[in-house]
């Protein structure tokens, strides 16, 4: 059981699960726009979320040159081996959608890494985090894919970044409730600012227009409206029973397992 422990922490920490997160909402944008699977589009959000995450986490720890544990030495390998999985499949995306994920490699980057001040990034910008994070999840989930494949830019493009970029934003607000204890006060998170109540109000009521955005598309899918409806209500349901006091797996593993669970939704109906 010891050994299982230690995977599954590896499992999480790796930045595994996220990635897996990350690819659900990629498959879930090819099936919403019945385009078929890409396995670059695929491979490339998958290992560049596990490569994208670990540097955001553990970038502080390479640079300080502090001496690495096991674990820590497994996921720099994981690390490295995504990163070249991913440049692998980043080369094999069309030109358009290279540049694009350029750009959100870049807000990754000053995201992560001091540039504009020593010892100040992006994420120590206060109020900034969540749009960032949310920009990025948005753009390389629904975005990406869809430029890949060649869909044009009409109004349900649109819809679907507006959806998703609202879904990331409550899933987020989950993890400032979780993390507001161990949170600096200068980040000026939401729950920091309007407190914990409130903050699962606005989460929410941010989850209603992402249902009633549906109607807006040009063809409406029932079967849609539906799996969007379990979606909300179980987003809602870990929105209302999140508190400073749960386990960090509420959120790292639990709450980012929603996507997936999004996706499995869709081809059980």
């Amino acid at each position: 059981m010891h050994a299982i422990g230690r995977l599954f922490n590896f499992y999480i920490n790796g930045s595994i699960h996220v990635a897996v997160a990350v690819l659900s909402l990629v498959l879930m944008t090819n099936h919403m726009f019945q385009n078929p699977f890409d396995l670059a589009m695929a491979g490339f959000a998958f290992f560049g979320t596990i490569f994208g995450y670990n540097f955001i986490k553990y970038e502080v720890f390479f640079r300080n040159k502090k001496p690495f544990r096991l674990e820590l030495k497994a996921i720099l390998v994981l690390s490295l081996i995504s990163f070249l999985a991913s440049a692998y499949f980043f080369f094999c995306l069309e030109r358009i959608t290279q540049i694009v994920a350029i750009i959100f490699f870049g807000l990754t980057f000053l995201y992560t890494v001091p540039v504009f001040s020593k010892k100040k990034n992006i994420r120590n910008w206060s109020g900034v985090k969540i749009y960032i994070v949310a920009i990025c999840w948005s753009g390389v989930t629904t975005l990406l894919p869809l430029i890949n494949a060649g869909t044009e830019v009409f109004s349900d493009v649109i819809l679907k970044c507006c959806q998703r970029f609202l879904l990331v934003i409550s899933l987020i607000l989950i993890f400032e409730i979780i993390d507001l204890r161990t949170d600096d006060p200068a980040l000026k998170t939401v729950p920091q600012r309007i407190g914990v109540k409130k903050t699962k109000i606005l989460g929410i009521l941010l989850l209603i227009p992402l249902y009633f955005l549906e109607f807006l598309k040009s063809q409406i899918d029932v079967n849609q409206l539906f799996v969007n409806a379990i979606l909300i209500v179980t987003t809602s349901l870990f929105m209302i029973f999140a508190n400073e006091n749960r386990s960090k797996y509420y959120t790292s593993f639990w709450v980012e397992s929603i996507p997936m669970f999004w996706l499995a939704m869709v081809y059980l109906v």
